[in-house]
């Protein structure tokens, strides 16, 4: 039987860097773009968001919080390059992308998958890291196996050289983007060159992808099982194609899920909620939980894993080694060792996103590097002042010869 979807979504990801020196720059770009809005976040708006989060995170997260009607106001009426030296001081400022028109687009040349661009954000972190967010929805088609060959092709949209077997290029039919080359454009114009991320070994032509998807009751309640389906949970989180039968491993997938008629899957590039219409709540409040609390607490972990791989790359070029590691302390001491959240859910999805991105390894891998370093460097600030105390002795005992002389040649 077909597995049918009763309400679906995917945000596909994209990190980028942007060099820290550059970064004021990089926000004047964004605040010139007419197209490009500060996403500003409210207490009484956005209540969910604002008690899911730990205060230290949300205040590193989201700083418009803190703004008051009058702050926001003064903001808007400076100009821009001061607006964006404000803004460069807050670890992480939030962008709005907003089209023309809802994009929509269509993939494959017939029988082609129907798409909708509803919203892009560009959020960006003080230190250079950034990430392009894009959330779509296919259209017309209530057809699982139509997700997962939406979600397979769209990842690949931004590969110089797309080889996908026999499923097509995705092609962009709306008046924004005209073609796959214009997307592409677009992108380009948004996250630059990337040289940065390709140094840091992050893969600029494949998205991260972040979907959630409600399915038909039918195929999962209490008669059925979430064994009949578990397959297509296992596609899904790997992101492949409706078709493929080669792949599945189960083994690679971290899967977990605090509600009866909810599975939760985790990879290294994906992130996805499947979950059935047999509960109410999967349809009308979960969806917004997983979109505005879990997808930022996703954004974070990712955020963690670049940044100390960046401090790692750092660590290891041995360059200003002292201002890496002041780094990397206020790193530990404002994100590392503060809780996301007090939520059970969020508790628990911040700690399944350590373990799958490795994080502590990372952390502590990256803490060791900089204890040897720093030994060292102090032993050899030791041997450097043995040897002065050496060379000021001898200073000292050739002055007094040459005194003693003098005093006996009088």
């Amino acid at each position: 039987m077909e597995l049918k979807m009763n309400y679906q979504y995917s945000y596909f990801v994209y990190p980028f860097i942007v060099k820290e020196s550059r970064y004021q720059n990089y926000i004047i770009k964004l605040l010139k773009d007419k197209n490009c809005k500060l996403k500003r976040y409210e207490k009484e708006k956005d209540l969910n968001a604002y008690r899911f989060f730990s205060n230290n995170i949300r205040e590193f997260l989201f700083s418009t919080f803190s703004f008051t009607n009058e702050k926001y106001n003064r903001l808007q009426e400076l100009p821009i390059e001061t607006r964006a030296a404000i803004l460069a001081k807050y670890p992480c400022s939030i962008f709005s992308y907003e089209l023309k028109k809802c994009a929509q687009g269509k993939a494959g040349a017939e029988n082609g998958i129907f798409f909708r661009i509803q919203k892009i954000e560009i959020i960006c972190f003080n230190n250079g890291i950034c990430f392009l967010a894009m959330k779509t929805n296919i259209e017309d088609s209530d057809a699982f196996s139509e997700l997962l060959n939406f979600n397979y092709k769209f990842r690949d949209i931004n590969q110089n050289t797309i080889v996908l077997n026999n499923y097509e290029n995705i092609m962009i039919q709306t008046d924004s983007f005209e073609t796959i080359d214009t997307f592409k454009d677009f992108i380009r114009s948004i996250t630059g060159s990337n040289v940065k991320a390709i140094e840091l070994d992050i893969d600029t032509e494949r998205f991260l992808t972040y979907s959630y998807v409600c399915i038909d009751g039918k195929n999962w309640n209490i008669d059925t099982g979430f064994n009949s389906i578990e397959h297509d949970f296992i596609k899904l989180t790997n992101v492949l194609p409706a078709d493929n039968i080669a792949n599945y491993d189960k083994d690679e997938i971290m899967s977990f899920s605090k509600w009866k008629y909810v599975k939760i899957g985790l990879t290294k590039r994906s992130m996805v909620l499947m979950a059935s219409s047999t509960e109410m709540n999967n349809y009308t409040i979960l969806p917004d939980e997983y979109e505005n609390q879990y997808f930022y607490e996703y954004i974070l972990a990712l955020y963690k894993r670049i940044y100390l791989k960046k401090l790692s790359v750092e660590c290891k070029l041995c360059v200003n080694i002292k201002k890496t590691r002041k780094k990397f302390i206020n790193f530990t001491k404002s994100l590392w060792t503060h809780e996301v959240s007090e939520n059970d859910v969020g508790t628990m999805i911040n700690q399944k996103l350590k373990d799958i991105f490795e994080l502590d390894e990372l952390y502590y891998k990256i803490k060791n590097e900089f204890d040897v370093l720093y030994k060292e460097l102090n032993i050899e600030n030791h041997k450097i002042l043995k040897i002065l105390i050496l060379v000021v002795l001898g200073v000292t005992w050739v002055l007094n010869i040459i005194n003693f002389i003098i005093l006996v040649k009088k």
